[in-house]
């Protein structure tokens, strides 16, 4: 996934120091409403969607297959994101993975869908606590919170990929995801790997530089 094991955490933590005050910045946001939107049917609710913990990349892919499938040109209106940085340690807050009340996780990289069907552009993300979908503010303000309050090596980069060409290009062969006996960090979903003729493999995606 996010490569898909929880990066490990440092002593430092991803917090900037306060300005003089010896007090870390505070990462708490107020409450946004938590009224649901109304679900476009061309994506499933998130219980009927294809998904394994730790395996984003694929589970985001399979959302982008379905509404190709169902809803054909739908798809055009998706891009996937790919969140990461040079040093692979982003803090996300609100994952299902994360620790203590405020649900923090320091992912090595992390993989989501928009989908801007009229107006609005909401955000899909199988691993957040958050509703699926979620308004694109209310998803930013509440995951990415502000890198102001981080140290740089924290700062989060985006990829951005058209879903038709993420669905052409993109491939895993999941070697990120075995023990060195061979065994599984994190059970594999059940069908084949992905690839194609034309594919990459995902770390074309992850890699933050230019190019």
């Amino acid at each position: 996934m996010k490569d898909s094991k929880m990066a490990s955490l440092s002593n430092e933590s991803p917090l900037r120091s306060g300005n003089g005050t010896g007090k870390t910045a505070s990462a708490t946001v107020r409450p946004l409403s938590a009224s649901r939107i109304p679900m476009p049917a061309n994506i499933p609710p998130a219980v009927q969607c294809s998904y394994a913990a730790c395996y984003c990349e694929e589970n985001v892919y399979k959302l982008c297959e379905s509404v190709k499938e169902t809803s054909g040109n739908e798809v055009e209106k998706c891009v996937v994101v790919f969140v990461s940085n040079k040093k692979r340690v982003v803090p996300l807050w609100r994952q299902k993975a994360g620790r203590e009340e405020e649900k923090l996780v320091i992912w090595d990289y992390h993989v989501i869908l928009l989908y801007k069907p009229d107006h609005r552009t909401l955000v899909y993300d199988l691993d957040s606590e958050l509703p699926f979908p979620t308004y694109f503010h209310k998803y930013v303000t509440e995951t990415f919170r502000t890198d102001a309050i981080l140290n740089q090596e924290y700062h989060r980069l985006f990829r951005v990929i058209p879903a038709t060409t993420f669905l052409a290009t993109f491939a895993s062969d999941r070697r990120h995801m075995r023990k060195e006996d061979g065994s599984w960090l994190k059970p594999a979903p059940t069908y084949p790997c992905i690839s194609s003729p034309t594919s990459q493999h995902k770390d074309l995606f992850r890699r933050m530089v230019a190019g």
